[in-house]
């Protein structure tokens, strides 16, 4: 086992033996990988395929990219243990576990913050209540909206307008790279004069209508970049946006 294939090859099945859910067949920007992008990876990795060490168990669409995600098949397992050592395969296991049970404190970190914002904020619209007479938070929004003043529309594009052309400008000048949504707020907030949740808003509205992707983030939660921007799609975690054409 001297050579670089088969050594990319028990790298790749001890990541695979430490992540029974499956890890994209090649690395990208934002998430590790089995194997990296050159061209002797890809053929260790067609070998692993071919010889059904690895088992494709679903695909991720990313932009114009679909990416494998591969698991270790028993067949795998076999040949792993016995060309590698034990031992390093259950260090592997252990550094890979560590590294969910951190991934699971932190999203428990966010939630209780999340918990503490949303009580603040039940505490202070039950004063508001109070305070107006009010006797839910239905009827003091509907006071707030009969006395806000009318939005002059056209003063400002509105925020899925600007949100596309944004994008539009993006896309023009980096055809390859899905725009990051912290980057899209900034290119297209000043324009619709917006708030990130009316950004989030309008790129809901414009996912429903199918007029744009949101990509997911596909990394570890601890190293997501600025949070607020990213966008809570289904079961996923919007990151990335492209225009649908």
């Amino acid at each position: 086992m001297a050579d670089a294939s088969s050594q990319l090859i028990l790298d790749a099945l001890s990541r695979a033996a430490a992540d029974p859910a499956g890890l994209p067949l090649y690395g990208t920007k934002t998430a590790p990988g089995l194997f990296p992008a050159n061209a002797t990876a890809k053929q260790a990795a067609q070998r692993c395929k071919d010889d059904q060490f690895l088992s494709v168990v679903r695909t991720e669409t990313q932009g114009k990219k679909s990416h494998e995600i591969c698991a270790l098949t028993e067949k795998g397992l076999t040949y792993l243990m016995s060309e590698a050592s034990p031992k390093q395969v259950l260090e592997q296991m252990v550094r890979a576990l560590d590294g969910h049970k951190s991934h699971l404190a932190d999203l428990a970190a966010r939630t209780r913050q999340m918990q503490v914002g949303l009580d603040a904020f039940q505490a202070t619209a039950t004063k508001l209540m109070q305070s107006t007479g009010k006797s839910s938070a239905g009827d003091l929004y509907a006071a707030w909206a009969n006395k806000a003043p009318a939005k002059n529309d056209s003063a400002a594009p509105e925020p899925t307008t600007a949100i596309l052309t944004a994008l539009t400008q993006w896309q023009a000048h980096d055809t390859t790279e899905d725009c990051p949504l912290p980057e899209l707020f900034r290119r297209s907030q000043p324009a619709a004069d917006m708030s990130i949740g009316q950004f989030h808003d309008a790129l809901r509205k414009l996912y429903d209508q199918s007029r744009v992707y949101l990509h997911p983030w596909t990394g570890p939660l601890s190293e997501l970049p600025e949070p607020p921007y990213a966008l809570l799609v289904g079961h996923e975690i919007a990151y990335y946006g492209s225009i649908r054409k």
